[in-house]
């Protein structure tokens, strides 16, 4: 039993793996977007943390 959720689970991945790299028809990848697309996602989540932790210190001030 071991043996067959080894098999499947390697198949899955292997499947999307190369679903992910494929290229589509103007030759770009889900993957070279999302790389792309990652710094500024990461300014974005940087400022939502910043803004997050603002608030949580100034409701930890008010409420102690």
């Amino acid at each position: 039993m071991g043996l067959l959720k080894f098999i499947i689970v390697g198949a899955a991945v292997g499947y999307g793996v190369n679903y992910i790299t494929k290229k589509n028809e103007n030759g770009r990848s889900i993957a070279d977007d999302v790389i792309e697309k990652a710094p500024e996602w990461f300014e974005k989540a940087s400022k939502f943390a910043g803004e997050t932790f603002n608030e949580v210190k100034q409701t930890i001030r008010t409420t102690v």
